[in-house]
């Protein structure tokens, strides 16, 4: 893969001059290897260019400005995307490149793996935790339900009891009927011997 940076060398503009520099000097010294594409003196080059870049990156008028940057047929960016790209240490996945070990690139991709390890670490831990809740759970109910069993089987020896009333009563209950009808017995005896004593006197 190659990278091609599309300059116009022959540039009036001096803003524009340093950009290009900026690029170019920025590549040389980090040893990524580009082509340098002159739009100035090659119409194909400046033609290819102005086809490639995408709209949304393209200026009002249409024409885009150089430098802009792409990886074989792949656009990467203008100036202004480079020189972001180059303050937050990502230059090589703006290019499309593998970082170089030893890079704050690469240190910062280990960083952001490394991070999404742990970051599933915990959530395995987690799920661990959720599963011995639901074994927990489910102990739990078993538990309420041979507890239930057993209020069950115990509710219809409780009925029975409440419909018979116990034998004791049941005995007194006809002793006491019993007594009343020997205490009634009495107490007409007693009359009719107060009747006969007035009749003798």
């Amino acid at each position: 893969m190659v990278i091609k940076v599309f300059v116009a060398t022959s540039s009036g503009s001096t803003a524009i001059k340093k950009k290009q520099q900026e690029v170019v000097g920025f590549l040389e010294a980090n040893k990524i290897d580009f082509q340098q594409m002159d739009i100035a003196g090659d119409e194909d080059n400046r033609k290819w260019m102005r086809e490639n870049v995408p709209g949304e990156k393209k200026p009002q008028n249409g024409i885009p400005l150089p430098p802009q940057i792409f990886n074989e047929e792949r656009y990467c960016g203008d100036f202004e995307s480079f020189f972001s790209a180059k303050e937050e240490n990502i230059i090589y996945s703006f290019l499309g490149l593998a970082p170089p070990p030893g890079t704050k690139e690469t240190e910062k991709s280990d960083a952001t793996e490394q991070k999404s390890d742990a970051t599933e670490e915990k959530s395995e831990a987690t799920e661990d935790k959720s599963d011995s809740k639901d074994e927990k759970s489910d102990a739990t109910n078993e538990t309420e339900g041979h507890t239930g069993d057993k209020a069950d089987e115990g509710a219809p020896e409780e009925a029975q009891s409440d419909q018979t009333p116990p034998e004791d009563q049941q005995e007194g209950k006809e002793e006491h009927a019993a007594t009343g009808e020997e205490e009634e017995k009495q107490g007409e005896g007693e009359e009719k011997e107060e009747v006969e004593e007035q009749e003798e006197s």
